[in-house]
């Protein structure tokens, strides 16, 4: 057979490999198990520092007196120090972002409330 009359053959042969390779009824091998998925651990509660109020509305420790006005960012013991009386009210609780409370002074007239997250004045209500 000439070199030229090969070539024909051999391609006819490689196709007719080719085809009965994709008509085989072998399956492939299932792929190994994956390991059991790990539980997530819980997000690390967020750290917030100083001391911080109880239900009865006292401090856990003494206030630093860094804060010198009531605005967002101050500590729980902070508000309390800065208004010079203890509040009415305290609710303490845990959400989504930690440490949550709430804070309820009755004025004369008007009552505040403040939320703190994490021992931070998030915002007030008038």
């Amino acid at each position: 057979m000439s070199r030229t009359a090969a070539r024909p053959f051999l391609l006819a042969l490689l196709l007719a490999s080719g085809l009965a390779a994709c008509q085989s009824t072998e399956r492939a091998a299932p792929p190994p198990p994956s390991s059991p998925a790990r539980p997530v651990p819980p997000p690390a509660a967020p750290a917030f520092s100083g001391p911080v109020l109880g239900p009865d509305g006292q401090c856990s420790g003494p206030a630093p007196a860094t804060a010198a006005a009531i605005e967002p960012g101050i500590g729980e013991c902070d508000l309390v120090r800065l208004k010079g009386k203890p509040p009415t009210d305290v609710l303490l609780g845990e959400g989504r972002a930690g440490r949550e409370v709430q804070v309820l002074y009755n004025e004369p007239g008007a009552k505040e409330l403040y939320f703190f997250v994490n021992n931070r004045l998030d915002r007030i209500v008038r």
